[in-house]
């Protein structure tokens, strides 16, 4: 097998375990997001739950328009909390993607190794057949007497009578 082979695998692999460690840094930022997500909504539908003037009670305007602000600037929280978490997730599966591509690369390099070891293989096999094959021909040649007449090392073998 060549070193080029060998060195070409261990250059895949390499980036294929690089890209693996994104795609789990990757997963762990978007699992963070997510879960910030979910506890922003929480609170979001606790405040909204505690809005003043629920039950009958009277407020003044002040307390109404404050809480009604702070809800505005809890929807463009949850607003952008949910844009960061969409973007997280399309990087999970851009990575996981690359990934993909990676693994492949790799299976094919480690294919591509394995049938050159094989053809290599059949091809000493068949050079080792050849020799075998030209050994014993030979050997066959010089123990028959028409092999010796034939490699011209024989006597001339008188011929018999019809």
């Amino acid at each position: 097998m060549t070193q080029a082979l060998h060195t070409l695998l261990e250059h895949a692999e390499r980036q294929r375990n690089d890209a693996l460690a994104l795609l789990l840094q990757a997963e762990e930022a978007a699992r963070r997001l997510q879960q910030q997500a979910l506890q922003l909504l929480a609170y979001r539908d606790e405040y909204r739950q505690r809005q003043p003037g629920l039950g009958g009670h009277s407020v003044t305007i002040d307390v109404l328009r404050s809480h009604h602000d702070f809800m505005q600037r809890l929807e463009q929280a949850v607003t952008q909390q949910q844009g960061q978490t969409a973007q997280a997730e399309t990087r999970v599966s851009t990575r996981r993607a690359a990934l993909l591509a990676l693994e492949t690369r790799v299976a094919s390099v480690r294919k591509l190794m394995e049938r050159r070891s094989k053809d290599l293989l059949r091809s000493h096999e068949r050079q080792e057949q050849r020799l075998s094959d030209d050994a014993a021909q030979h050997r066959s040649r010089s123990d028959s007497p028409l092999g010796s007449a034939w490699s011209g090392q024989a006597e001339a073998l008188p011929l018999a009578p019809h």
